[in-house]
């Protein structure tokens, strides 16, 4: 760790000194642990807010700065970049008392928010409508590919499908059963900018299921694939060093 950056983390003995030392100037109850993340150099502030996982802080090597990242069932729901500890501790606390998406904007203006983060924190079905919500609005923002635009009104129209989330991937349309990272595709299928053939792929890059002329016909392939065990999506499942 850079003394020139870093010379109160350094004096407190670590990250977590230097955090809890933060904390207990403001009167501030939070618990603060090393990441059980490989070599990552984090540490996390623990939440108390079921679904929530702990915020983890990292420091950059470049530049005095404090990086956060607050993360619910796989999603990325806060992320900023603060050069004061208080606000780590701050956010750290807000975070773990379970403190609304709409609260923390107004509260923290550094902070970053996913397009969708509030939807994602009200349930998988809200999540589901935001994305299909913001993808349609990336299609119409992108009239010289009408391609794209005729794959995800096809697919929005079956009941199934429109239960899942969608993603792109090089736009290529991805239908998963879990709303957050990482993701559980299903199937996808990928429109040809220009007029060549919808392929019907596994993956959104790779296992050809098939081609088709249009966008109807793509979808009716993709139903085709998709497992019937599959219904509307679920949470994301977080990634093991999240857990607590």
């Amino acid at each position: 760790m850079n003394s020139d950056f870093y010379p109160d983390v350094i004096e407190a003995g670590g990250l977590v000194a230097a955090i809890e030392e933060c904390a207990a100037k403001s009167h501030t109850l939070i618990t603060v642990t090393q990441s059980p993340e490989p070599n990552s150099g984090s540490v996390t502030i623990v939440s108390n807010t079921p679904g929530r996982s702990p915020l983890r802080v990292f420091t950059r090597t470049d530049k005095r700065a404090f990086q956060v990242i607050g993360r619910s069932a796989g999603v990325d729901i806060v992320t900023g970049v603060t050069k004061d500890l208080p606000e780590v501790v701050a956010v750290g606390a807000a975070w773990g008392a379970g403190t609304a998406v709409p609260r923390m904007r107004e509260t923290f203006p550094f902070l970053q928010f996913a397009p969708v983060a509030e939807a994602h924190e009200r349930g998988p079905a809200a999540a589901v409508a935001a994305q299909w919500e913001m993808l349609r609005d990336k299609a119409a923002a992108t009239p010289g590919f009408p391609e794209f635009a005729a794959v995800l009104e096809a697919a929005h129209a079956e009941p199934r499908l429109r239960s899942l989330f969608p993603f792109t991937s090089h736009w290529t349309v991805a239908f998963s059963s879990r709303t957050g990272r990482p993701y559980r595709c299903e199937v996808a299928i990928a429109p040809h900018y220009g007029g060549g053939p919808y392929l019907v792929l596994r993956f959104p890059n790779t296992g050809v299921h098939g081609q088709t002329a249009t966008a109807a016909q793509a979808v009716a392939l993709a139903l085709a694939h998709l497992p019937e065990s599959v219904g509307p999506a679920t949470a994301g499942f977080d990634f093991p060093f999240d857990r607590e």
